[in-house]
């Protein structure tokens, strides 16, 4: 699994593309079973929101799950409001603990053998 936390201001005009680019390097190079974004209080803006549907979007086409977690209420109508349909269900949380307990239950399980 791997958690992505944003916790500055995301509003800059240039933010989106970096943001993104960041977490979809993290994602193609670590290639976890999910994806939690964690959008701090202060990061929880529609820059953001913009770029978490984008990242749930390739996320989806890798077969990932995707969640976020946010205190803002309004981040996260936004999420459910825009979230895309004919992708992977994104889940959304209030709560970061509830968030990464949740991925961690539905995150596909590999058994090695033992040797």
């Amino acid at each position: 699994m791997l958690v992505v936390t944003v916790g500055e201001d995301t509003d800059a005009k240039d933010a989106a593309p970096a943001l993104y680019g960041r977490i979809s390097d993290l994602v193609h190079a670590h290639r976890p079973g999910s994806v939690v974004i964690v959008l701090d209080e202060g990061a929880a803006t529609d820059t953001a929101v913009g770029t978490v549907l984008r990242v749930h979007r390739m996320c989806s086409g890798l077969g990932l799950l995707t969640s976020v977690a946010t205190h803002s209420a309004p981040a996260r109508r936004l999420l459910e409001a825009n979230a895309d349909a004919a992708c992977t269900r994104l889940v959304i949380h209030a709560r970061t603990d509830t968030a990464i307990a949740t991925a961690n239950r539905a995150a596909p399980c590999i058994t090695v053998p033992a040797a």
